[in-house]
């Protein structure tokens, strides 16, 4: 969890790593839910609600807006905000975490397409 903002190592890597290339979008992949969230606050990227639609569309996961309880801390909201581009935070499964081995053929096959189309977009 860290004490601040860029204080673990992990999400420092993560920050820097971006800083260096010139993402279009980007997916940030948690466990729960089988949902995927697009908005952050106000900012509305060009095409980010559309790309999400395609999203939900190729895996069967739900498009919804981030809950107020998840906002405003993730890799997600940061960079839709510093670069306004669209970015998503997909949450993968259902149950209990850690998610049983069991599940990852179904999370495979449902986000391939995510996958394969956010190379593309």
């Amino acid at each position: 969890m860290g004490f601040g903002p860029l204080t673990e190592p992990e999400a420092l890597a993560l920050y820097n790593f971006t800083l260096i290339h010139n993402f279009r979008l980007i997916l940030a992949y948690h466990s729960q839910g089988e949902v995927i969230y697009w908005k952050y606050a106000d900012f509305l990227p060009k095409d980010s609600e559309e790309i999400g639609k395609k999203f939900a569309e190729v895996s069967g996961y739900t498009l919804d807006l981030t809950p107020p309880e998840s906002a405003y801390a993730g890799y997600k909201d940061w960079f839709i905000q510093e670069y306004n581009r669209p970015g998503y935070t997909v949450e993968v499964g259902l149950g209990t975490n850690p998610l049983p081995i069991s599940q990852f053929n179904k999370i495979y096959n449902d986000n391939i397409g995510i996958l394969v189309l956010g190379a593309i977009l």
